[in-house]
């Protein structure tokens, strides 16, 4: 099988953003066959249904990164109980108009990372509600609802030595459910 490409789109804008940083140290634990692209949502205007008959050139790139990638990584961090406006900004650009989405049918995960004890686990969960609209099929197990504590990242921005094992098998099993749906 040739390169698998996993298109990561990261919710948060913040230059030193947790979940970029997770996206980063993933990328590192992926086998030498698979290949994290990470997707520039910041640039796209506020959706607009009045838009969908011409949509942006930053909406069409959106659109084309999504189509050619075999698997979807969403890490989102959690604003107010549930995903940041930039995440869902892109989700609906990326479905319309309608009949034309590109997400439908892709294998996807969902991570994310927080300060909190409870990591993302509602934002998540939220997500996790709209990628199933979105004809997404998450992987469902395991979960992980990752805490940003003394450790997890090392001095490299690795994953640290405590949660290197728990990290690496939620990756293995995400790929794995990837390949499955290639």
């Amino acid at each position: 099988m040739s390169q698998i490409n996993i298109a990561v789109i990261v919710g948060s804008l913040r230059r030193d953003s947790l979940n970029r940083k997770l996206a980063d140290a993933l990328a590192r634990l992926a086998p030498p066959d698979v290949a994290f692209h990470q997707v520039e949502i910041g640039d796209l205007p506020l959706y607009n249904q009045d838009d969908d008959g011409a949509q942006a050139p930053s909406v069409l790139r959106l659109k084309a990164e999504i189509a050619a990638a075999q698997g979807l990584l969403f890490l989102t961090p959690e604003y107010n109980r549930s995903i940041p406006g930039v995440l869902k900004n892109a989700l609906d650009h990326a479905s319309r108009p309608y009949g034309k989405s590109v997400w439908g049918g892709k294998p996807g995960g969902v991570l994310g990372i927080s300060v909190g004890a409870m990591g993302t686990a509602l934002a998540q969960q939220h997500l996790r509600n709209i990628l199933a609209y979105l004809d997404v099929a998450v992987l469902a197990q395991p979960e992980a609802f990752l805490q940003a504590k003394e450790g997890f990242f090392d001095a490299d921005g690795n994953i640290g030595e405590a949660s290197r094992g728990f990290v690496q098998n939620w990756v293995d099993r995400f790929i794995a459910h990837v390949k499955r749906h290639i």
